[in-house]
């Protein structure tokens, strides 16, 4: 099989710049990333790279493919790749210095008593010490190029160490230190761990879980969580909201496919109601009966990700007795976060579907097509919390042009943009200077953070996807009025 590679060059003793190098070499039917290196290797052997054990125990032989951390030894090559370092301070070629984020792992302090560990105490490390110190977490982590934070591997191996009861040192006190809040839990660490070791749900949460029952919660945080307790949403009350505009039961325009529960989120409710407003048309328009219970609360989102857990069964209990009530079997949110929450952190009766799910599952009416350029900014909720990729994109491809940039966090999550304004600030910029080099007209999403965190950096309109789809049918209808006068 001929397999044609680029690979990043650089030395940083005699080279001035990086470069790319492409290569075509004869390689096995399902060979792997590592073996195509081995056989550039054979005619190159200047090209400096890792490997050790060659069945994804090591760790050693992390690189990017096409972006993507991966492990060279367990990833089939593809004819067309590019293969780049880990984005790590690069010492020759795919090979990164790795030893300072390594030093930061924490060993265990012995209190002077040494014996075994339980079962118990067993099993609820175990999810958190299969990492390989790969540091491909490292490599894709938002926070710590904007801010000096110890990365999602340490931050895993401080849970490791706080749940051990050998260990004697105050682990909450350093990860604090270390940058705990800092992290915008956008969930790409897990996502490319070939361990696939959950550590914004498995280590950073919980360590800011026993933070909070230490009184070590950021202020700004005590006090979003004293708001869900008097309001019952996690944001001031502005302009009208949604909830008081609408009524409970919204039929649709023509003959009823579905009937949906829509859970709105405080964002939409208080922030940006005329974009929840689009999605009720948009449903409307595709024959979906809406029923809307004006009970819902906040799903709890804001306090899963800060560690604030006293209040949490308080919001589940009344969101899903909400829409049970009314005999609802599937509830619908536009909101990639209340989506992510709903699917993972409860246990529902009904089940959940992002707005965008359901919509291109069903089919929708197509669009008038609209001259604009756009660009889709995938939020992580919806990527990487749930998954969500492609429907967004069905929709969108009916109405507008798309210039497709790949993902990054615009830093607006895990309680970072209320805590950590600063470092928000820093990753939302970033991400709206990204976004604008695209020449896109406008920039859409379905998160509401997202929308609200990129329209304050970025220099042109930044939409929800209903949003776009009622702009279609809108014009649709213009056009069809003008053709019947």
């Amino acid at each position: 099989m001929r397999i044609t590679a680029r690979i990043y060059r650089f030395d940083p003793v005699c080279d001035t710049a990086p470069r790319y190098e492409t290569f075509t070499v004869d390689v096995e039917h399902g060979a792997r990333v590592l073996h195509f290196l081995h056989a550039v290797h054979e005619r190159d052997p200047g090209l400096s790279y890792r490997y050790c054990c060659g069945t994804g125990q090591c760790g050693s032989c992390a690189v990017r493919m096409d972006g993507i951390p991966v492990l060279a030894c367990m990833e089939e090559v593809r004819d067309g790749i590019t293969i780049d370092p880990l984005n790590l301070p690069v010492k020759k070629d795919l090979v990164v210095d790795m030893q300072p984020a390594l030093e930061r792992l924490a060993g265990i302090i012995s209190g002077g008593e040494d014996h075994l560990l339980d079962r118990d105490t067993v099993e609820t490390i175990k999810p958190l010490r299969g990492c390989i110190e790969c540091l491909a977490c490292v490599s894709v982590c938002p926070a710590m190029e904007v801010a000096r934070f110890a990365g999602p591997t340490a931050m895993r191996q401080e849970m490791r160490r706080a749940l051990d009861p050998r260990d004697n040192s105050d682990r909450i006190t350093e990860a604090i230190r270390d940058g705990l809040f800092t992290c915008t839990t956008c969930q790409n660490c897990w996502k490319v761990c070939p361990k696939k070791i959950e550590i914004p749900a498995k280590a950073i949460e919980k360590l800011r879980a026993i933070a909070n029952r230490m009184g070590l919660s950021l202020p700004r945080h005590r006090e979003v969580e004293q708001l869900i307790r008097d309001t019952g949403r996690s944001i001031p009350r502005g302009k009208s909201s949604f909830l008081e505009q609408v009524p409970e039961v919204i039929e649709p325009e023509g003959k009823v496919r579905k009937t949906v529960g829509f859970f709105v989120g405080c964002m939409y409710d208080f922030r940006l109601p005329d974009a929840a407003l689009d999605a009720i048309e948009v449903l409307r328009r595709n024959g979906i009966r809406v029923i809307i219970p004006h009970e819902q609360v906040c799903c709890g989102s804001p306090l899963i990700r800060t560690g604030q857990l006293q209040y949490l069964d308080n919001l589940q209990r009344r969101n899903i007795q909400a829409f049970t009530s009314r005999g609802i079997d599937t509830v619908v949110t536009m909101c990639a976060g209340c989506g992510s929450t709903l699917k993972k952190d409860y246990c529902t009766p009904f089940t959940v579907k992002d707005i965008t799910e359901i919509l291109t599952e069903l089919g929708i009416e197509e669009p008038a097509c609209l001259p604009l350029r756009i660009t889709y900014h995938d939020p992580c909720h919806a990527l990487h919390g749930q998954g969500i990729q492609e429907p967004a994109r069905i929709l969108l491809n009916n109405v507008v042009d798309i210039i497709e940039i790949p993902q990054k966090c615009c830093g607006a999550g895990g309680g970072t943009r209320s805590g950590c304004p600063d470092i928000s600030s820093a990753l939302g910029k970033r991400r709206a200077e990204e976004l604008v080099t695209t020449g896109a007209d406008v920039i859409v999403s379905c998160c509401p953070f997202c929308e609200y965190q990129l329209g304050e950096f970025a220099d042109r309109s930044v939409k929800n996807i209903t949003t776009i789809l009622h702009e279609g049918y809108r014009e649709k209808d213009r056009l069809a009025r003008v053709h019947n006068r």
